[in-house]
């Protein structure tokens, strides 16, 4: 335990070094690196896949399920998107040293914000090594020092990956400790570094329920997270049905391993004979087991009945509890009950209950007539994110380069003395 305290401790004092020269960086050093960094990754695309394919093995010989064995698993596409996702954060605008609300006070003096970057970010995650990538072009672009610490079982690919990095940012000039990738599989660093706060300034959990819940009640280190996503799509009795129908299925059927997949639907009763047939046809055909309330169930046979717990439940998988509600203010009702602050949607083709909607669900993504699968930093025009944050502090939803920076208030004068 004394000689992981003591590298831990190294590491920190080491990101808080290099975060200051971080700050200083220009923006064509930042992207010269990340330029770098691609490069590296692509000429070195065999060395990776050979490292990842110990870890793979390793995972298979433990039992590791195959879920996870797959998002553990390099190949050549995987590879090439790592790298494209890195030039593609290059391509972003750089919200370092970003001036805004300048203006002018009675004294004389102009007072405006600047943002700035938040220092030593710490990332831990499980299973997918091209978070290291991910994770190491995002808080290099937003000024940032990293220590990603990855899950025992992705350390070969991880240090492989970590190498590229540091050849990236050595091409650039800048400091090979902006990026650090924690080189040892002991739990233990995963509780130092959480509470090093003299040397961190955030932390960034990406992982399953269990670790995100451990990291939130061990750290001293202020902590970016969403637990778990329980997301809602709510089908209204002035909703365009041929719209919704489309929009439910997507939510959960174009991917179901993802926090923004939707886990429960709700259908307001005035449509919910007309809907839900057709609807159910669908999730049935392609393998999605639903569970629901007396009311649905009256409508679609093979429906099992959904438990108290179903309404709770992230399922990431082929599984949907459907409830029918009465009207608006019951699914409101329902989704403050049960739901995660993750993202929440309605269809309806009435202006007013949209407003409603918008207004009183308190999640971090809410939307009128989409897919709660737009929940991502991508899409809404963020060019990546670190993860996704249910809380209300700071970054809420999606967080990409702005929400790993923050602001300060600046002061221009020419003279002036409070009087």
């Amino acid at each position: 335990m004394e000689t992981i305290t003591k590298y831990m401790q190294q590491v920190g004092q080491q990101a808080r070094a290099a975060s200051r020269l971080m700050a200083q960086a220009d923006t064509n050093a930042k992207n010269h690196a990340l330029e770098n960094i691609a490069t590296a990754i692509l000429i070195n695309s065999a060395k990776l896949i050979a490292e990842n394919a110990k870890d793979v093995a390793a995972a298979k010989a433990s039992g590791l399920d195959a879920a996870s064995v797959d998002r553990l698993t390099l190949t050549e596409k995987t590879v090439k998107s790592m790298a494209e996702g890195l030039r593609q954060v290059a391509a972003l605008a750089d919200p370092v040293g970003e001036i805004e609300d300048l203006k002018f006070r009675p004294s004389g003096i102009q007072v405006g914000k600047m943002r700035v970057p938040l220092g030593v970010i710490g990332i831990i995650y499980e299973s997918r090594p091209n978070v290291t990538a991910d994770a190491a072009g995002l808080c290099l672009k937003s000024g940032n020092a990293s220590i990603l610490r990855g899950g025992s079982e992705a350390i070969h690919s991880n240090q492989a990956i970590a190498a590229c990095v540091h050849q990236g940012l050595r091409e650039a000039g800048l400091p090979e400790a902006a990026v650090q990738v924690v080189n040892t599989t002991d739990r233990a660093a995963v509780g130092l570094l959480v509470t090093m706060s003299e040397y961190v300034d955030v932390i960034v959990p990406r992982g399953g329920k269990q670790l995100i819940e451990r990291i939130a009640r061990e750290a001293r280190v202020p902590v970016i997270k969403h637990l778990h996503g329980v997301c809602h799509v709510y089908i209204d009795d002035e909703a365009d049905l041929a719209k919704a129908i489309r929009i439910a299925d997507n939510a959960k059927t174009h991917r179901y391993g993802v926090c923004n997949a939707m886990e429960t639907l709700l259908v307001n009763a005035g449509v919910a004979a007309q809907v839900l047939p057709d609807l159910c046809k669908i999730y049935l055909d392609k393998g999605v087991e639903l569970r629901g309330d007396d009311a649905a169930r009256k409508l679609v046979a093979q429906m099992k009945p959904a438990t108290e717990e179903d309404w709770h439940t992230e399922y990431l998988a082929p599984i949907l509890s459907i409830r029918v509600v009465a009207n608006l203010d019951e699914a409101i009702a329902h989704i403050a009950a049960y739901g995660s602050q993750h993202t929440d949607s309605i269809v309806t083709e009435n202006y007013s209950k949209a407003m409603r909607f918008l207004r009183e669900v308190d999640s971090s993504s809410v939307m009128v007539n989409a897919s709660t699968r737009f929940a991502d930093g991508f899409e809404y025009g963020l060019g990546a994110e670190i993860g996704i944050s249910t809380d209300k502090i700071h970054a809420r939803g999606p967080v990409g380069l702005e929400g790993l920076t923050s602001q300060k208030y600046i002061v221009l004068g020419n003279g002036q003395i409070r009087i």
